[in-house]
């Protein structure tokens, strides 16, 4: 019997676990007792891990849960390890569950809450992953593997590696920062640099794997990988009082963390302990989006991009293959949507978040901060919504050499969208250009706490009298009383709309001279800017208003 065969007879005879393998296109079940590439029965590639749930329930597993230490191994039992001697960790999970009040203020959301893997060993979520499939690999003897990866998976592993007593070898495309290859290198990895992109990558991974007969990650097709990601739906739901959110928010190249907390979600419901899957928020970077364009134009498969343009390498897969199937099925079957955002606006959402919420995050999560502006802005996503999103990773030490002198590109569009001018620049420099007198502002705003906000950004720039109306019928009668310099006016108001506002005001001769400043979450539509067109001073998107200097301000002003 080989040395493999042996551990995995001496891990089932001390295990009562019982771990089957589904395949998602057949009806085949079979047994999960050694590494299954297919399926026996149709060639499926992608199978998904079953356990034992009704006898899980029937044991109280919730209460010896919460008796346990958090982090990602209190959740052994619905983990595809046999024994738990094999576990390699370091603490990776239980990451916090962050209220970002102040962004989710600006954005009209209420209940919007940040998962924050930053605070993994290697400060991104890929330590779970990292985690379950190392220890899995502990369990089945191997003693040298083979991964591809963009960044995080290569330091992620080769962490967890060295603590397993694992060779392991890291292909990385040659546009990750030399940095990250040099991380992944300092814990022992064998770091192998592919001239290519991430798919020309993976090609040479498993073609040097295969001459020298090594074990490689598959990635999203690893059972081990995905079921690590269902680590976070656990988490967020006991986090909640044992609840799911409306939604899930995750920038993607591959697709494996939603796909994961989709599962575990699934599993939860099984358990009793969820009543739902959430809604997918899926975004992708805009210089390689194969999901989200199939999506859009309501394809079922993702044609590859064969030359990413993004320079945010983490989300730079151009061949999603099977993954684009499963979330599309996941949010026709609960609903979400998939949605694109270029570099430059991931820049913004990194400089917003850090400046509002005191976080420091990777690219690939700003791009999903940056997709969780449009969503928000558009109305998809309602205000009174619960929110998660995965804050995958921490900012990078040479942020500079990820996105160099591109985060300061001038992007000219003159040319697009509607010919209707509307200026939506700097909320103070939308005052400053008015009279210098301009110094009485009366703000109409419903959401007392976005109210303040403003009056607070206001007094911390400039000696500025500041009137607050709590929605459109009191700004009215408050502007028609003091006759301010500047008007500000949300547009969504469950009273008087601020459309219906900014007509009041012009209609009286009074008032109709003031200044009017639009701050708005709402995406407007041709005929709303039609409306606005010569009305105002300034429209502002709530989420993209404040400039550096507005950004430094309101740290300031909050701290």
């Amino acid at each position: 019997m080989t040395r493999t065969a042996s551990l995995r007879v001496s891990a089932l005879a001390k295990s009562s676990k019982r771990i089957e393998l589904q395949c998602t296109y057949c009806d085949w079940i079979g047994s999960y007792e050694q590494p299954v590439n297919a399926c026996p029965q149709c060639g499926e590639s992608i199978l998904r891990a079953r356990y034992d749930l009704a006898a899980l329930k029937r044991s109280g597993w919730v209460d010896k849960v919460i008796a346990r230490e958090p982090g990602l191994w209190r959740y052994h039992e619905l983990l595809p390890l046999y024994d738990t001697q094999n576990i390699v960790t370091m603490g990776e999970g239980g990451t916090p569950l962050l209220h970002a009040r102040n962004l989710g203020m600006m954005l009209g959301l209420k209940h919007l809450y940040i998962k924050d893997e930053r605070q993994g060993p290697t400060a991104s979520f890929k330590d779970r992953q990292a985690s379950v499939a190392i220890s899995v690999m502990r369990e089945r003897g191997i003693r040298e593997a083979v991964v591809a990866s963009t960044g995080n998976v290569a330091i992620a592993y080769s962490a967890f590696a060295a603590r397993a007593g694992i060779k392991l070898w890291a292909f990385l495309t040659s546009m990750v920062p030399g940095e990250k290859m040099r991380e992944a290198a300092l814990y022992g990895g064998e770091v192998i640099k592919v001239t290519g992109t991430y798919d020309h990558t993976k090609v040479v991974a498993n073609a040097f794997a295969k001459q020298r007969g090594l074990y490689v990650d598959r990635g999203i097709k690893s059972i081990a990988a995905v079921e690590s990601m269902k680590t976070m739906a656990f988490e967020i739901a006991q986090q909640l009082g044992w609840r799911a959110p409306d939604w899930f928010i995750q920038a993607v190249s591959g697709g494996m963390g939603p796909i994961g907390v989709a599962k575990g979600f699934e599993e939860l419901m099984e358990l009793g302990l969820a009543d739902k899957i959430p809604s997918l928020g899926v975004i992708q970077s805009a210089g390689c989006a194969p999901m989200v364009r199939a999506f859009k134009n309501g394809r079922a498969v993702a044609t590859p991009v064969e030359n990413p343009q993004t320079v945010i390498a983490t989300l730079s897969t151009g061949d999603p293959g099977r993954a684009y199937e499963q979330l599309n099925n996941l949010i026709s079957a609960h609903g979400g949507t998939m949605e694109e955002a270029t570099d430059e606006e991931a820049f913004n959402a990194l400089r917003l978040l850090a400046r509002t919420e005191g976080l420091s995050v990777e690219p690939a999560t700003a791009v999903a901060f940056a997709g969780l502006i449009k969503l928000a802005r558009r109305g998809i996503i309602k205000s009174d919504q619960l929110v998660i999103v995965n804050c995958s990773g921490h900012t990078f030490p040479v942020e500079k050499q990820i996105l160099g002198d591109q985060f300061a590109r001038s992007v000219d569009v003159s040319a697009q969208s509607s010919r209707i001018s509307l200026p939506a620049e700097g909320l103070l420099a939308a005052i400053e250009q008015m009279e210098t007198t301009a110094r009485r502002v009366v703000v109409i705003e419903d959401n007392a706490d976005a109210g303040r906000l403003i009056e607070r950004i206001l007094k911390v720039r400039g000696d500025y009298e500041v009137h607050l109306a709590n929605g459109g019928a009191e700004g009215v009668v408050l502007v028609e009383r003091l006759k301010p310099d500047v008007v500000i006016t949300d547009l969504m108001m469950p009273d008087i709309d601020g459309f219906s506002v900014i007509d009041a005001l012009k209609a009286d001769p009074s008032t109709a001279h003031i200044p009017i400043i639009v701050l708005t979450a709402k995406e407007l539509t041709a005929h709303e800017r039609v409306r606005l067109n010569g009305q105002i001073e300034q429209l502002l998107q709530k989420g993209s208003f404040m400039d550096e200097d507005l950004l430094q301000s309101i740290v300031k002003a909050l701290g």
